[in-house]
């Protein structure tokens, strides 16, 4: 894969000489968790602030992803990037890409992933923790939100694959919420219709403990866009929320 530098971004990254590989790879910066050594590889986060600007800077060494189409592996990186434009050209709304590059240093795999950081986006896993806090309307407002993300991800063709509560991020927009994915490494298109769906919304709301049955029938009826089918997927949903909770 060439290296890729978002036109959006370029000028920024130039004036402070930071649009090649060798002067991103270079940077020391503190890292804002573990680094992650699964795969066999390195891989860390570190966040990047430039005029005002933020950025998380990924890299990686020897972390890698195998497929029928990469059978001796390709940095995990390429693929999030390939499906982050997807997203893009789909218009999914999504976490945006400033620059990748990947090397073969020293034997080594070596990747470099750029992306614009959501500073004033608030995770829906973290809403949820002061999900009592927050007034009826914006409680509403998050949910339509998220039922309508869901909505434009499925009709779009595409199976996020870890639909998880912190892998969707909201912002207050006039009277209601924006809301964005991020995390798309496991991404991939839907395959088997409705099963395929049903995966996703269970990944969601079995994790949306704030939610009660209001809020998921709300969710639904905003995600399937009327009332016809909303008995059907709730009985199939909430029974898993069920028995989730029977189970702590």
């Amino acid at each position: 894969m060439s290296d890729f530098i978002a036109a959006e971004d370029r000028a920024l990254l130039e004036r402070h000489g930071l649009a090649d590989y060798d002067a991103l790879w270079a940077l020391e910066l503190p890292a804002v968790d573990e680094p992650n050594t699964e795969r066999g590889g390195w891989s860390s986060v570190c966040r990047l602030e430039l005029d005002g600007a933020a950025y998380y800077l990924k890299r990686q060494r020897n972390h890698l992803t195998r497929s029928l189409t990469h059978p001796l592996g390709e940095p995990t990186f390429a693929r999030e990037l390939r499906n982050i434009q997807r997203y893009r050209e789909l218009g999914i709304p999504a976490l945006q890409a400033a620059y990748y590059a990947e090397r073969k240093v020293a034997g080594e795999r070596r990747a470099i992933l750029l992306t614009r950081a959501l500073d004033g986006w608030a995770d829906l896993y973290g809403l949820g923790q002061t999900w009592d806090d927050l007034t009826a309307a914006q409680q509403q407002a998050i949910i339509v939100a998220v039922g309508e993300l869901a909505r434009r991800l499925h009709a779009a063709g595409q199976l996020h694959g870890c639909f998880y509560p912190k892998h969707v991020f909201l912002r207050a927009q006039g009277e209601g919420y924006a809301a964005c994915l991020i995390d798309l490494e496991k991404t991939r298109p839907l395959r088997f219709g409705r099963r395929d769906r049903i995966k996703d919304l269970e990944t969601l709301l079995r994790r949306a403990d704030a939610w009660g049955e209001a809020d998921v029938r709300l969710f639904l009826k905003t995600y399937l866009g009327d009332d016809a089918q909303l008995d059907a997927w709730w009985q199939r949903l909430a029974l898993r929320r069920r028995d989730k909770a029977a189970r702590r």
